[in-house]
């Protein structure tokens, strides 16, 4: 995608050939910053401080993180640590796991000397293989935008999305928005409502910067008025990112996901949740017991941060003093909510037969 003109990723190695070099997502929308990641511990701050976040580009800078610790010590104990430390920092979205898996069985029966090249070579891949996926979500998502313009035609097609499944969320493209891109670039009218997100507010901080920077009419909205909307009929569709999908089809995504796919089900609203395969886990089955859901600080409930009219940026404290504050990052929404899920090979439906008949490759002895 492109930031004031510039062809631009959210990861890339910089000029020094190793070094690698992110987006500063937490300095979003008010200033665009670009950071310089050296070490393994670095990398592995990024990732727990959510600089770098969104499950596909988690994955991805992993597998950088991995290559910057066999860089200083090509060792089997380095490869275990750095996957370890790793591992630790985000424990919800699987893409961190099957990232780390990969690097892991690239390097591991490498001699020690060729370690470093073959990590590089990974990484890279696993990068140009993400923008190459989230491309193809778009192909096949922007069939369901076009269908629903056909059945309104000269007004623009609504979709709302939830969180930040953009391209800040992944290497490029995006999941969720991969198809709302697509229509875009296609000249179809499209408006897209975009859930603030609390408590970090990613839809209106992340989802709501770039869909402004690709020129997307779009409308933030509180998280709560999305049922609204669509008891006035003013939403089409609703598409969503996801962290990990279970072998049954069932979504653990940003917290209120679930809520959204209730009020859309309510509705005869299509709930549409838009995946990379890396993100489905064919090890657990039901989402509702078997996915950790993380639990963040309590201060990003209890605090809010943007910037003042003379342009400072400030955090401020919004509950009172001595309240208990819960942080639940991710909730899970049962496949039977799920419409369809957009994956790199067509929509599928979100059910066990549908996610194996599409990847028996990597089904395998998933449950």
């Amino acid at each position: 995608m492109k930031v004031d003109g510039t062809p631009t990723r959210t990861i890339w190695l910089e000029a020094d050939g190793w070094s690698v070099g992110i987006i500063d997502q937490t300095a979003l929308p008010h200033r665009f910053a670009r950071l310089r990641l050296a070490t393994l511990d670095d990398m592995a701050r990024a990732i727990k401080t959510m600089q770098v976040r969104g499950a596909p580009l988690i994955g991805a800078a992993a597998a950088y993180g991995v290559c910057l610790a066999l860089r200083a010590d090509a060792s089997d104990e380095s490869l275990e640590r750095a996957c370890a430390t790793l591992l630790a920092t985000r424990p919800t979205a699987i893409n961190l796991k099957w990232a780390l898996d990969e690097m892991a069985a690239a390097v591991r029966n490498q001699p020690r000397e060729a370690r470093v090249a073959a990590a590089y070579r990974r990484a890279a891949e696993i990068a140009d293989e993400d923008v190459a996926i989230n491309r193809a979500i778009g192909q096949h998502g922007v069939k369901l935008i076009e269908a629903a313009a056909a059945r309104k035609p000269g007004q623009p097609v609504n979709v709302l999305t939830h969180c930040n499944a953009g391209w800040l969320a992944t290497v490029d493209v995006g999941t969720a928005t991969g198809p709302i891109y697509a229509a875009h670039d296609k000249g179809i009218g499209i408006h897209v409502w975009v859930d603030e997100t609390r408590p970090r507010n990613q839809g209106a901080s992340l989802t709501a910067w770039e869909l402004g920077k690709h020129g997307v009419p779009h409308t933030v909205i509180a998280d709560n008025t999305g049922g609204h909307l669509m008891q006035h009929g003013m939403v089409d569709l609703v598409v969503v990112g996801t962290d990990r999908v279970t072998a049954q089809g069932d979504v653990c995504n940003k917290i209120g996901t679930y809520l959204k796919a209730l009020a859309a089900k309510d509705n005869n609203v299509p709930f549409y949740v838009a995946l990379p395969s890396p993100t489905i886990d064919f090890t657990i089955s039901d989402g509702m017991t078997e996915i950790p859901i993380e639990q963040r600080g309590g201060e990003e409930q209890s605090t809010m941060t943007g910037r003042t009219a003379d342009g400072r940026i400030e955090t401020v404290q919004i509950v009172p003093d001595g309240s208990a504050v819960a942080n639940y990052g991710f909730d899970v929404t049962p496949a039977r909510l799920v419409t369809g899920l957009i994956t790199e090979r067509g929509v599928l439906k979100a059910s066990r037969e549908g996610l194996r008949a599409a990847f028996p490759e990597r089904a395998g002895g998933g449950r």
